[in-house]
């Protein structure tokens, strides 16, 4: 099955993307494997939850923070294969980043969400190498930040 059919059968969409001039690029293609740089929860270009979890955003906010995450990861690599998402043979890391209040030691189980969704949609090649960390702030105030590593098939 398609990705793109699992994608709309798990009733979520990918975000329409476009490079802009910044000093760093959004993914990086280098002969099959695909480097997507940090994603933030932010839907047509506005974040939808800012601030440290659990103070500020639940933890049940967080992890869909961070399934909105992986779906802009995917919206790069939609990009990146020319929207040929299909080519993704593996998903290689994904590193997750949590703002997180002070005493709040359970940044896992926000990234589980990013690692979860990724498998719903690629199955076994879904399955990855991963690191969550809880840190002080993210850019714009963000709650969670999600970046990926792919092989893709030529």
């Amino acid at each position: 099955m398609s990705i793109y059919k699992r994608i709309a059968e798990a009733g979520l969409t990918l975000p329409q993307l476009s490079v802009t001039s910044a000093p760093f690029k959004p993914f990086k293609l280098h002969e099959n494997t695909l480097i997507v740089s940090g994603q933030l929860p932010v839907r047509d270009g506005a974040p939808v939850w800012t601030g440290k979890v659990p103070a500020d955003v639940s933890t049940d906010d967080a992890r869909n923070a961070a399934r909105l995450c992986v779906m802009n990861v995917l919206g790069w690599v939609h990009v990146a294969t020319d929207g040929q998402l299909d080519r993704v043979k593996h998903v290689l890391r994904v590193g997750g980043f949590v703002a997180t209040s002070e005493g709040f030691a359970d940044a896992p189980s926000i990234v589980n969400a990013a690692s979860e969704l990724l498998t719903q949609l690629f199955g076994e090649a879904g399955e990855h190498a991963r690191i969550a960390i809880g840190v002080a702030s993210l850019p714009f105030n963000a709650p969670v930040e999600i970046e990926a590593t792919f092989v893709l098939a030529p």
